[in-house]
């Protein structure tokens, strides 16, 4: 597959996708490439009568195709046509999707467009597996659990793993019945874009998957609250979801799911294998540069082995070959604008002042884009702005404990629980350590997600609401209807 392009010759699609066509409107918002910091052009920005547009084309297609009333094994069979193909047009979807974010495009087909594909087919064969019941009652009654599609799913998702947290969205959605409109980030929309028209090639009706363009104050904040929304679903920061809680609260009650902020714990143990958990916590914070909701950015080490994990991290957190995300020998991402980038520096610096000892990094890189040296800092307490914030860059802290209450005590966050790691070889000490953890997912002697796409994801605290992937995913984007007959 040859993946290399010009990112100035690209031919991107920028209308909105409504109804199995392109709509074009004025393009207002200006996209900029995080690899070199040159313009992309502009898309346009869908208000609220654009979104009502979209809304009304998804609730007539759902209806009047029978998309929800049908065989659900129909369903199953066009789902699994679109993810073939996704898969078949891996190519030109790694080019969309390079050219505006952080992914780089030797990952994107093996990883990003692969699971993508796989979350799709997941979902596709829960269609005729999952659903209703009878319950037991008097032997005079019958009693059952009907369940059935919202009708109109909302969908926002984030720019840091663009096309694969739409699959997020769009898999369970369609499969329990749903259609969808789905907002993309304002700054990695391209390859949503050719997602949404291939599930019309595919068999999918048209106007099950829409997708409009937009910020979020303006195209968000009409979508979330469109009284035609029967529930939404969202993945982005803590502070984003909040006011989507508040503007669903403001609009109308409905069922949401929200996947948030984190600020997650890697707990290493005396006994741990330490090459195997620097390899782990590196990777973890090296892949995107950080920029990962779920990156395991506290370390939180035994005293005893925690100057030898430090010079493991430093060894292995020098980045390869940074470079734009279109070009094949790239191997470290940037972040994703110069805002983040400057975010980033700005809690460092201030993790600095505040006490914190840089072990390496802590400062911009000297080329074109927007690229951050990956950072370790020691000597931080549960105050200092690198171990409170999100800070969703290539930052890691380091901490050191004594015995597992003080971990324990350690890796709690008063705000954030998505997810933590462990690494022990004592598998007594593993589960102990992993009931009393706060976090939605931990990880034991590994860090990150599997492409078991039947374990749900989804956090304590502000981390979230409700789960996406998994069995959990597909009943949340339906409701149940208790019916009791008398016989």
């Amino acid at each position: 597959m040859n993946l290399p392009f010009d990112p100035n010759a690209a031919a991107l699609p920028r209308g909105h996708f409504i109804g199995g066509a392109y709509i074009e409107a004025e393009h207002i918002l200006p996209l900029t490439r995080p690899s070199d910091g040159q313009p992309l052009g502009a898309i346009p920005v869908a208000d609220a009568e654009m979104v009502d547009r979209a809304v009304a084309v998804a609730a007539k297609a759902q209806r009047d195709s029978g998309w929800g009333a049908c065989q659900p094994r129909d369903r199953t069979r066009a789902m699994h046509a679109w993810a073939d193909l996704i898969e078949a047009h891996a190519a030109e979807l790694s080019w969309l999707e390079s050219v505006a974010s952080t992914r780089l495009i030797s990952q994107i087909p093996g990883i990003d467009i692969a699971v993508t594909a796989e979350q799709i087919r997941f979902f596709a064969e829960l269609a005729d597996k999952e659903g209703g019941a009878l319950v037991p009652t008097r032997d005079d009654q019958l009693g059952m659990i009907m369940d059935e599609p919202y009708g109109v799913v909302g969908a926002i998702t984030p720019w840091n793993f663009p096309i694969s947290m739409a699959g997020w969205k769009l898999g369970p959605a369609l499969a329990a019945g749903n259609a969808v409109v789905l907002k993309p980030s304002e700054m990695t929309p391209f390859a949503t874009l050719r997602m949404a028209e291939l599930s019309v090639q595919a068999g999918i009706p048209a106007g099950l998957v829409n997708v409009v363009l937009g910020d979020g104050l303006v195209t968000g904040t009409a979508l979330t609250g469109h009284p035609g929304i029967g529930k939404v679903s969202f993945t982005g920061s803590t502070l984003a979801g909040a006011a989507i809680m508040q503007n669903i609260a403001r609009s109308g009650i409905k069922p949401m799911t929200l996947e948030l902020g984190g600020k997650s714990p890697q707990v290493v143990f005396a006994d741990a294998d330490l090459d195997l958990a620097a390899r782990c916590i590196a990777g973890s914070i090296m892949f995107n540069a950080g920029q990962a909701c779920v990156a395991g950015s506290r370390v939180i080490a035994h005293a005893s082995v925690a100057e030898a994990l430090s010079e493991k991290l430093v060894a292995l957190m020098q980045p390869r070959n940074p470079g734009p995300s279109w070009l094949e020998g790239s191997g470290y991402s940037p972040a994703i604008s110069a805002r983040q980038l400057g975010r980033v520096d700005e809690i460092v610096q201030a993790a600095i002042r505040d006490g914190a000892e840089v072990v390496c990094g802590a400062a911009s890189m000297d080329r074109p884009g927007f690229f951050y040296q990956p950072t370790l800092l020691r000597g931080v307490d549960q105050k200092n702005p690198a171990v409170t914030e999100e800070i969703f860059g290539p930052v890691l802290t380091l901490q050191s404990f004594t015995d597992d209450d003080e971990a324990l005590a350690l890796a709690d966050h008063p705000t954030y629980g998505l997810a933590a790691g462990v690494y022990t070889r004592d598998l007594s000490r593993a589960i102990r350590v992993t009931r009393a953890l706060q976090a939605g997912t931990v990880w034991v002697n590994r860090y990150g997600r599997s492409r078991d796409h039947i374990l749900p994801t989804g956090g304590y605290k502000s981390s979230g609401l409700g789960k996406d992937l998994g069995r959990e995913a597909y009943h949340a984007n339906r409701r149940s209807k208790s019916v009791l007959i008398d016989l």
